[in-house]
């Protein structure tokens, strides 16, 4: 019996190029949640921006984010979630990693702490665009050394595309977890989504087995592969499909067929 069903959200439950979820998907959450079965949004967003997302479940939700770094109990206010999991990076390492990618030609660095997001150098409109359409708290620093927090997840933004920054950073996916977050998005976390699943069934004492989830990028490799029931969205990369053989076009339609008692 499925007890938990966590769901990817960029390229999954948002395409690419969409900023919104479909609407459709809030009474399903909380039919799924009447039938006992609980619903986890997992994503490389953080905290805030996940529960402004899901603001209207976010009381009956549990939230996995900064892929897998950080996890979140539902609360009925942000500031009172507990937090269920944190991962941080050791800092020395962290900061290094910040300026290798500072120095790539077109990268951009974002520094995640528990819920706040840290940029340095980047450009204003940029700093905008993640406040608004991606919704995170965001704080300028003008060095990643003077982040007052643990750090969480380090990520390079390349709007040229990603290959250039993983052959500049490749050393680093010996040090850290390496892994592509969508078309324009390097992720680095000493977690993942798997991580973040597998203490998440520690905390509510749910067997890993007994869990679904949906995902469409490598990012989500882990966590798919940790659980009972995982689905791939048909448009994800060949190799990927190849590794995970159960796919899915709507990941709304697998959610209604679970609420069904059904299996597609």
């Amino acid at each position: 019996m499925i007890k938990l069903i966590a769901c990817d959200i960029d390229g999954t439950l948002i395409p690419y190029g969409q900023t919104s979820l479909p609407q459709e998907l809030f009474p399903l959450v909380n039919a799924l949640n009447e039938k006992g079965i609980l619903f986890c949004p997992a994503s490389g967003r953080q905290y805030h921006s996940l529960r402004g997302l899901f603001a209207t479940v976010a009381h009956r939700a549990y939230f996995i984010c900064e892929n897998g770094a950080a996890v979140f109990g539902p609360s009925e206010a942000e500031e009172t979630a507990p937090l269920l999991s944190k991962t941080a990076f050791p800092r020395a390492e962290a900061l290094a990693l910040c300026r290798d990618i500072m120095a790539c030609p077109e990268g951009d660095v974002f520094i995640s702490g528990q819920n706040t997001t840290y940029v340095c150098g980047c450009g204003e409109a940029l700093i905008r665009h993640t406040e608004t359409i991606l919704g995170n708290r965001i704080q300028e620093v003008r060095d990643p050394a003077d982040i007052p927090e643990d750090i969480i997840k380090i990520s390079a933004y390349c709007p040229g595309g990603i290959a250039d920054t993983f052959t500049r950073l490749e050393k680093w996916g010996k040090v850290f977890r390496m892994a592509e977050a969508g078309p324009m998005w390097v992720d680095f976390t000493l977690s993942d989504k798997g991580t973040g699943i597998l203490a998440l069934c520690r905390a509510l004492g749910i067997d890993p087995r007994d869990v679904a989830a949906i995902g469409d990028n490598w990012n989500d490799l882990a966590m798919l592969q940790a659980v009972g029931h995982p689905y791939l969205m048909s448009c994800a990369d060949l190799k990927l499909k190849e590794r995970i053989p159960r796919h899915c076009d709507d990941p709304l339609q697998v959610m209604g067929a679970i609420l069904e008692g059904k299996a597609l």
